[in-house]
């Protein structure tokens, strides 16, 4: 174990996870990145971080992963919960099964982390920091993708709850809503000049995010330098949603 403050981040083998990993080291935290894919562990090694793998949509297996970070670590200072799934589909034939999966990991397993987070950071005297991946989807939408948003919009809303509920005991709890970030999910849209230029029509400022810039916003909510903030949504977006029409 280290005096030096942990942060855990979940999904963090690659893009904004990686990101946000990396921006919190570089800010002096002892980084824990979790992630589903084996890829982790040397994507942890990249930044001196320790990496475990984890289904954030297995509730025992989160429960283990806390126990193994405190006796191996320590207790956890910060937490960014953004391991998430989409699962796209047709609406009319949307599969409950996958529904509940996408709500398992995005929803259910983001309320799980943070309760533990929570109770461990109360135990230790930590006043401590909660980052939640939410996303633009939480106030616009794509009918390709029900579950995803539904499971955003919940983030959103989660996010104020635990925020009203751990402001007495000096944890702050906020959100992060990206926008069209350059990272492998917008993969397809990069490589089809169509998609991207509708893309752009609907981001005024006229590209795409890198994914280090989400992480540099999760790296200052988790900060002193945003110790009055507590239960909003930043919507990092290139000002899309603020826009009302397309050109």
């Amino acid at each position: 174990m280290t005096d030096t403050p942990i942060a855990m981040v979940t999904g963090a083998a690659q893009g904004i996870g990686f990101a946000c990993a990396e921006a919190l080291a570089e800010d002096g935290y002892r980084v824990v990145l979790v992630d589903v894919k084996d890829s982790v562990v040397s994507a942890a090694e990249k930044i001196g971080g320790v990496g475990m793998v984890c289904d954030m949509g297995d509730v025992d297996a989160i429960s283990a992963l806390f126990d193994r970070i405190e006796k191996e670590e320590g207790p956890v200072s910060a937490l960014v919960n953004n391991a998430g799934i989409a699962m796209p589909g047709d609406f009319l034939s949307y599969d409950l099964s996958a529904f509940d999966q996408v709500l398992g990991v995005n929803l259910r397993g983001v309320f799980f982390a943070m309760q533990r987070a929570a109770n461990t950071m109360v135990a230790n005297d930590i006043e401590g920091a909660i980052v939640n991946m939410s996303s633009i989807n939480a106030q616009v939408a794509i009918p390709a993708i029900p579950a995803y948003c539904a499971s955003k919009g919940g983030v959103m809303q989660l996010t104020k709850a635990a925020a009203l509920a751990l402001a007495p005991k000096g944890i702050r709890v906020n959100a992060v809503g990206p926008g069209s970030i350059d990272t492998e999910m917008m993969a397809g849209v990069n490589a089809n000049p169509d998609a991207m230029k509708m893309a752009m029509s609907r981001t005024p400022l006229g590209r795409m995010g890198t994914a280090r810039e989400i992480g540099d916003v999760v790296a200052f909510l988790c900060s002193k330098k945003a110790g009055y903030i507590t239960g909003e949504t930043i919507y990092v977006d290139g000002g899309r949603l603020g826009l009302n029409y397309v050109v």
